[in-house]
């Protein structure tokens, strides 16, 4: 069999805003859990375009967003002047006792190893300090995963574990890693939370910016074979009353350094 090599992921900003807001829209509960206060210092960690970002200052926080990505950075700055933005890797955090809080949304499952990103969320947060993220969980969007390497394989090419790239821990596992960098750990959920994909080609879309890795090294044309294969096979399951519906599932937690 031909093997298939997974690069790094390459975002497009624009797509992310106009047809995948909810990862934004989805995040409101989140925010709440964080229940930011005036004039507190908040890191948004992997905060793609901003919106929580502007959210999160809208409390009156004193708020910093960072992201692995530079288009992201680019579209955040462009939207929200008023708010710090820079590029910087979760696992390499260079802050000290800096912050009062930590918030992350639906980045941390991108980011391995998990425990030297941990351990940088740790040394940013000032002692008394929280972390509250939300991210994918065990289980997450497995039925679309599931199709996908299964067509890929189906097409005589080698699809390895190893190339999976996304980390979906239980509530146990990441519990114990948090645990292990010194968290307290006050707050752990794992949920459904079943998410539309916006049109016909909502999960066409959903390929195309969030999995476009799992295609690297194959031609076009095969590509777009197998994504029609993985949405005539999932149609009777995850397409209900003329959307695509995403097998979601999601872990938050809340974590004190003390």
């Amino acid at each position: 069999m031909e093997s298939i090599h997974i690069e790094e992921c390459t975002w497009d900003a624009n797509l992310y805003d106009t047809k995948h807001s909810f990862v934004s829209k989805y995040a409101n509960s989140i925010v709440e859990l964080l229940a930011p206060k005036h004039g507190e210092k908040i890191l948004d960690l992997g905060c793609g375009t901003g919106d929580l970002a502007n959210i999160i200052y809208e409390y009156g926080a004193d708020i910093i967003g960072v992201d692995k990505s530079e288009t992201m950075i680019e579209q955040a700055s462009s939207k929200y002047p008023h708010i710090q933005f820079m590029v910087q890797d979760a696992v390499s955090l260079d802050f000290h006792s800096k912050f009062d809080a930590v918030f992350s949304n639906a980045a941390l499952h991108w980011v391995l190893p998990a425990n030297k990103a941990l351990n940088g969320i740790y040394q940013s947060l000032k002692s008394g300090g929280r972390f509250v993220a939300e991210f994918g969980g065990k289980g997450n969007v497995q039925t679309i995963t599931n199709e996908m390497i299964q067509q890929i394989k189906e097409k005589g090419l080698e699809f390895k574990n190893e190339q999976f790239p996304w980390f979906y821990p239980s509530i146990a596992e990441y519990s114990t890693l948090m645990e292990k960098v010194g968290f307290r750990v006050t707050f752990a959920q794992h949920f459904d939370r079943p998410t539309q994909l916006e049109g016909d080609d909502g999960l066409k879309n959903w390929i195309d910016m969030f999995a476009s890795h799992f295609f690297n090294g194959i031609p076009k044309n095969t590509k777009n074979e197998i994504i029609v294969n993985i949405e005539n096979n999932l149609k009777n399951t995850l397409y209900k009353d003329g959307h695509w519906i995403a097998d979601y599932k999601r872990i938050r937690v809340v974590g004190m350094k003390e």
